[in-house]
């Protein structure tokens, strides 16, 4: 069987990284409205039932887990002068600012009705980020071979794509949606998220623009595959699903797949943490969330000593453990009667630092867990001979989407258990409902953690593994 020419090894110029990562504000905003805003104006500003509007981003997501795996394995046989994934990179643009516009703007109309234009809607833009993000984040694994130059793209990807999110956050809450005569409670507002709507779609098609772009001159630079070899449907098929089910694949791909679930729970019940649990102010709100960048720079100050030392595997199991610590002390704490009360100074500062160190964690393992996935590539080609950098790449994707869609979905059946009232005012919900959300927050929390640990522990490949992957693909492709 063939081999296909070794990826180079070494290190990119930090213009390249900076670019190649810049596209993933767009995947940042995006995170950032499904899991900060979706469920709460859904459900608290336009009256849509909880449960429904986690129904409908759960319908969204198993569309995409059929369109991803598709898209990926197309783009990977695709041969054209600007490569295999540019040109599904420029033709998401557009289609990513029409799409996540036309999701803030339901028209004033039946449940029934609101809810299909929100699984419409939702599909379309999961659709759109897809048509960019795949075929960006397979272009990690054919940039560069190196073991540590991989996860410093990673970094790349998450700084951009976490900046993105956390400037939309501030700029949402302290801007768009501010207090009105009409509605004291400035991100019940719905004025404010029409703003918000056209903003966030403008900076998320220029993001997109400007990486691919700035990316396409480096691929120019690599020689030209050879034409990928028509298969038979069946057995296009057959080889997906065997190489999806990889066993070094399947340990990363599924302790992401719960890791992600964990951080989608916390991701989209924190702003009703932090409205009704702890009665924050948007403003306060905003004031946390911006505590973020400490966490951010964190993150990159310490996965990549990590990684060195102990291994990604090492250092990922040890920030999931981490990650789950931070989001479940204070709320325990809480409970037992340990924590400040409401409106006392000192909770806003241990929340801002819980909420830095949190995302440092969830930030690092992330990093840590794509980057993991990259060497994945390696391995599966030296067996098979094919390069499948893009349907690898194409569920890992669809792994980080489950960051928003299971995480809403959950987070929706939890507040429909617990009866969570609809347009509820801060102060007003009762004790027993706070108490009872709390408590099976932490628990789904843990199980979820806890399980994405466990099979974390059965991925195989190491530093020397992977080095001894490539130097066998490099004899390969001399011969």
């Amino acid at each position: 069987m063939g081999h296909s020419p070794s990826r180079p090894a070494g290190t990119l110029p930090l213009s390249t990284r900076m670019l190649y990562g810049s596209g993933t504000i767009a995947f940042g905003i995006k995170d950032h409205g499904f899991n900060a805003l979706l469920m709460l104006f859904y459900n608290q500003v336009v009256g849509l039932p909880a449960a429904w509007v986690g129904t409908a981003i759960m319908i969204a997501m198993i569309a995409d887990a059929l369109f991803d795996p598709l898209l990926g394995q197309y783009s990977d046989n695709v041969r054209t002068r600007w490569g295999r994934r540019h040109p599904f990179m420029y033709a998401a643009a557009l289609p990513i600012a029409l799409s996540y516009l036309l999701l803030w703007m339901p028209p004033d109309m039946a449940h029934g009705a609101q809810f299909a234009w929100l699984v419409t809607t939702a599909i379309l833009v999961r659709f759109s980020i897809s048509l960019y993000e795949i075929p960006s984040t397979a272009l990690l694994a054919e940039f560069t071979s190196d073991y540590d130059e991989r996860t410093r793209l990673v970094a790349a990807r998450f700084f951009f794509g976490v900046c993105g999110g956390i400037a939309m956050t501030v700029l949402t809450f302290g801007y768009f949606l501010r207090p009105t005569a009409a509605q004291p409670v400035g991100h019940l507002n719905a004025g404010g998220y029409v703003t918000y709507a056209w903003v966030a779609a403008a900076i998320m098609m220029l993001a997109v623009l400007i990486s691919t772009l700035g990316t396409q001159k480096e691929i120019l630079k690599r020689p030209l595959l050879p034409p990928a070899p028509k298969v038979p449907a069946g057995q296009m098929l057959r080889e997906m699903l065997g190489i999806l089910v990889h066993p070094a694949y399947i340990s990363i791909l599924l302790a992401s797949l719960f890791f992600a679930v964990a951080s989608g729970l916390n991701l989209s019940l924190a702003v009703y943490f932090s409205t009704y649990f702890w009665e924050l102010s948007a403003s306060e709100i905003a004031t946390v969330a911006s505590t973020a960048i400490i966490g951010i720079l964190l993150a990159f100050v310490v996965v990549l000593p990590l990684s060195a030392r102990f291994g990604k595997k090492p250092a990922a199991m040890l920030m999931f453990t981490l990650s789950l610590i931070s989001s479940v002390v204070p709320l325990i704490l809480r409970l037992a009667g340990l924590f400040p009360a409401n409106g006392d100074p000192l909770l806003l500062w241990l929340l801002m630092g819980q909420f830095s160190f949190g995302m440092m964690t969830t930030i690092a393992g992330g990093i840590l867990a794509v980057s993991m996935v990259a060497d994945v590539t390696d391995q599966i080609q030296l067996e098979t001979g094919r390069r499948s950098e893009g349907l690898l790449f194409s569920a890992a994707t669809m792994v980080n989407k489950a960051i928003s869609g299971m995480g809403i979905m959950l987070a929706g059946l939890l507040l429909a258990f617990v009866q969570f009232p609809q347009n509820a005012q801060p102060g007003h919900v009762p004790a027993d409902t706070l108490r009872n959300l709390a408590s099976i927050y932490i628990a789904v929390l843990s199980i979820a953690t806890v399980i994405a640990i466990i099979c974390l522990a059965y991925y195989p490949i190491n530093r020397s593994r992977h080095l001894e992957n490539i130097r066998q693909l490099g004899e390969a492709a001399a011969e």
